[in-house]
């Protein structure tokens, strides 16, 4: 018998072993072996690669092991009830379980096979003993280093212990948690455990064939030590890091390493103290570095992606112990060429940076005339043309740096690199008829007449788009919404549109300036465009005031609506005294801003007409926070505070040499300002009514393919592009497509999208150039002045927005569906967001303090925290009393 003779047994009409030695292994065997002995089966078949021999007891043997155990069955059924967040019983079942699991016998026939193999290699040599769950190193789910690992086993008594304590380890407090944050079913997760031959290396390490802080694909980062990896793993010593890029080591920093771990003779491990002569030497030479980088990039090109490889070296050869996918890099958008290109994020320009859809995707490239690129489900634009003339460069990037200074800088930082962008001479006129982010401008008549104008031009448009798409459907509906989509077009990028808020843009930009070099006076245009008219994003958040002044005085229906919990809530209201006016009163706010809703650019995104329950809690806040009458009154408030600010400024400047010239100027462009603000929330409001409309349609046709069986439920459509469902009818659908993107949805839905990425997969970070600032400050962009102390409120779902007043809002993004909170809160702090992004134009019509852009806001700053937001200087701080 040799070692490819197994021991089966019967399961279902297959049959499966208890062993499969590496060579017998590739990524189908995945479900038998796991993610790590799946690795390493591949890694076997590389030519030209040294894998310490081994084999991998399979899943089928632990299923054996744990499926007659009451005892383990009636824990684990106790498992699966609880929540990531009970943390106590968790540790406690956990517990359980595992001594259940350490003290099952392994039956006489997997323990015989093991025998077999062992004698195989090598009798009573040392092994590694590696658990290998089948959630583990997946290109969606890394799981890396939590369940256990046990080196130099020596003797057959203490391997079959060792892998008792494998299997058990799938029970550790931390791998459940895991599991129940990122969606497995305990029920479906299995344990193999490899056991492979031991090496003695001199040196062992980590290698990355991307780089793991930026995700540089060019770079290869190692990480290396002497003796075991174990030491650079557990974070024991630190390490030398050595990169390459293309062949060459850019980069190497040698660190005294004063402590290793090694085998011992008779089974385990020691930690030694490195002599000092040899504390301070180079791990691995030039040679051997590049050597090393040339393995991984072969395991790179076999796995068909980045990869996180264990290495170690012995007798100066290389052996590979293990590789798995680096699952934190974020996807490079897709060029047409070899070329170096930089990549700017939509939707950080649109306050919107989830993961979307394919057919939001596809519907938001439709209406767009710029370029756009995808990448892990977001949406990028091209710069590379901005940036390849000097001059061209300089416009584009202060441009870009008065909506996002962040973005500003990233780029400022690839083109002085020289390397990345060749530039050349060029104008500044052709930079800018080049910018994809610029829209036509042209001179507008001080005249609000012409805001009217465009909105009623929009309203009537919308209401003929409403009754001709009725009927239509199949080809005739795709063709119509195309046909429409040109009118929307025509809508969003029309010169006179654009020129009426680029004309408010401007006069902001000059009364700020001017206002300051004046009087020395910031952000004064933030006062002054308090309370103006026509905008439809902050009227929206005061008429959900007036929806609360109807309901306040009926407390059967204020119970009944902190009762409900689905979106049948309206045909309940009609059982109440009062009930069938709030009902009509709720439906008409609905009909104007229903179609509203969190990352509302994204078409398949459930609307507040489609979950009207969304509402509830912000409407039940207004109830209780404010007296009758308060949205009157809070822009009553707003107005007068804006002209009194208008008259105190032109008071001032009547005062100064050339007084009434200045004073002249700067009432045309408050006027300007005023007349003309408010309409920069207005396209945006007319897309997504046409999108709202779109999908209603797309929806039914989607509910009869769901009818004739095309598709298992409508919201599959969401999985098509537009395109892919247009021609559902005509051709046959793959229904596995819809799966994989639906997989590949909930992976794109865990990656944070980087404001700047280059074509090598590079993340460029950009950073705040301010002094002076208060010791502990967390640094952003200033949108809205004033300061203003308060209760920090963690908000990531409007949902679960629980905000008393006087709060200051924390939250990633804010898209126009989060104003309805505004009312309620007295300051905003954002992750995302520039000048004239949607939350800054509305905190300052609110008056509201605002500091936008701040990274890791939502984790800087805890819920609950007392904080100043400074929103004329661009900071927060974290109160301590």
């Amino acid at each position: 018998m040799n070692i490819f003779d197994h021991t089966y047994i019967k399961n279902g009409g297959n049959m499966k072993p208890y062993i499969l030695g590496f060579q017998e292994i590739d990524k189908t065997k995945l479900a038998m072996v796991g993610g790590k002995g799946a690795n390493l089966g591949e890694l076997t078949g590389i030519e030209g690669l040294q894998v310490p021999q081994g084999f991998c007891v399979t899943t089928q043997a632990y299923k054996e092991v744990i499926e007659n155990s009451a005892a383990y069955n009636s824990l684990l059924n106790q498992l699966s009830i609880l929540k990531a967040g009970d943390r106590k019983a968790i540790a406690e079942m956990s517990s359980k379980i595992r001594k259940v699991i350490e003290e099952i016998a392994i039956p006489e026939a997997i323990d015989n096979e093991i025998t077999l193999h062992l004698e195989q290699l090598g009798g009573n040599g040392a092994y590694a003993v590696r658990s290998s769950a089948t959630a583990e190193d997946l290109p969606t789910a890394s799981f890396a280093g939590q369940q256990d690992t046990y080196l130099n086993i020596i003797g057959k008594k203490a391997i079959l212990k060792a892998i008792s304590k494998c299997w058990a380890s799938l029970f550790t407090d931390r791998v459940v948690i895991y599991r129940l944050q990122n969606g497995f079913d305990h029920n479906k997760v299995y344990l193999s455990v490899v056991i492979q031959k031991m090496v003695f290396p001199d040196a062992a390490g980590i290698m990355f064939t991307a780089h793991p802080v930026n995700s540089n694909r060019k770079v290869v980062s190692i990480d290396a030590s002497f003796g075991l990896g174990e030491a650079l793993v557990s974070g024991l010593v630190d390490v030398d890091n050595y990169q390459v890029c293309e062949g060459k080591i850019i980069d190497k920093k040698i660190s005294a390493k004063k402590l290793a771990i090694y085998a011992l003779k008779d089974g385990g491990t020691k930690e030694y103290e490195i002599e000092p002569a040899r504390q301070n030497n180079q791990v691995l030479t030039d040679d051997q570095i590049l050597q090393l980088v040339r393995l991984g990039r072969k395991i790179e090109a076999h796995f068909g992606c980045p990869q996180d490889i264990e290495w170690c070296q012995a007798d100066n050869m290389f052996y590979i112990v293990q590789s798995r996918p680096i699952t934190t890099l974020y996807p490079i958008p897709e060029a047409t060429d070899r070329e170096n290109h930089v990549y700017i994020s939509v939707g950080h320009q649109q306050m919107m940076t989830d993961a979307m859809k394919p057919l939001g995707l596809s519907l938001w490239q439709l209406t767009t005339f710029r370029p756009m690129f995808t990448a892990g489900g977001r949406l990028f634009v091209d710069v590379t043309p901005q940036l390849a003339s000097i001059a061209g460069s300089r416009v584009f990037i202060n441009a870009i740096g008065q909506h996002d200074p962040l973005i500003k800088d990233a780029l400022t930082t690839i083109v002085e690199r020289e390397d990345f962008i060749k530039q050349e001479a060029g104008t500044e006129q052709g930079s800018v008829k080049s910018n994809p982010l610029s829209v036509p401008q042209q001179q507008i008549e001080n005249n609000p007449a012409i805001v009217a104008a465009l909105i009623g031009r929009n309203e009537e448009s919308v209401a003929r788009l409403k009754q001709n798409i009725q009927g239509k459907s199949g080809t005739a509906l795709f063709d119509f919404i195309r046909k429409d989509i040109g009118l929307l077009k025509q809508f969003l990028f029309d010169p006179q549109s654009s020129a009426v808020f680029m004309a408010a843009i401007d006069a902001s930009s000059w009364i700020n300036e001017k206002m300051n070099e004046w009087l020395g006076e910031k952000n004064a245009a933030d006062t002054l465009s308090q309370s103006v008219p026509n905008n439809i994003t902050s009227q929206m958040g005061l008429a959900l005031l007036d929806v609360a002044d109807m309901i306040r005085p009926y407390p059967a229906i204020i119970d009944y609506l902190q009762q409900v919990k689905d979106d049948n809530f309206l045909d309940g209201l009609a059982q109440f005294d009062g009930g069938c006016q709030i009902r009509n009163t709720l439906l008409a706010y609905l009909n104007k801003y229903g179609m509203r809703c969190a990352g509302e650019i994204d078409v398949t995104k459930t609307r507040w007409s489609e979950k009207p329950a969304t509402l509830i809690p912000v409407i039940l806040t207004n109830v209780k926070n404010f007296e009758p009458n308060a949205g009157n009154r809070k822009f009553e408030q707003g107005l007068q505070e804006a002209l009194k600010k208008e008259q105190e400024l032109l008071d001032r400047l009547k005062l100064l040499a050339d007084g009434e010239q200045k004073a002249a100027e700067t009432k045309l462009k408050i006027d300007l300002l005023r007349n003309f603000i408010g309409y920069r929330e207005y396209p945006k409001y007319g897309m997504v009514n046409r999108y709202f409309i779109y999908k209603q349609a797309l929806l039914k046709e989607a509910a009869h393919l769901a009818e004739a069986g095309v598709i298992h439920e409508k919201e599959d459509i969401y999985y098509l592009t537009f395109e892919e469902f247009s021609e559902v009818r005509t051709k046959k659908l793959d229904y596995q497509l819809i799966r994989t993107r639906k997989t590949e949805h909930k992976l794109n839905e865990k990656l944070t999208p980087p404001r700047v990425i280059t074509s090598d997969g590079e993340i460029i970070t950009g950073a705040y150039k301010r002094e002076n600032l208060p010791t502990g400050a967390i640094i952003g962009l200033p949108v809205s002045s004033g300061i203003v102390e308060g209760r920090a409120r963690v908000i990531l779902n409007m949902e679960d927005a629980n905000i008393e007043d006087g709060d200051i809002l924390i939250t990633k993004f804010t898209d126009p569906s989060w104003t309805p909170l505004f009312v309620s809160i007295k300051g905003l702090v954002t992750e995302v967001g520039g000048l004239m992004t949607h939350g800054a134009v509305i905190a300052r019509e609110y008056g509201l303090p605002a500091v936008v852009g701040v990274e890791n806001a939502t984790a800087l700053i805890q819920d609950g925290q007392r904080i100043r937001v400074n929103g004329t200087e661009g900071y927060v701080e974290i109160l301590k009393f």
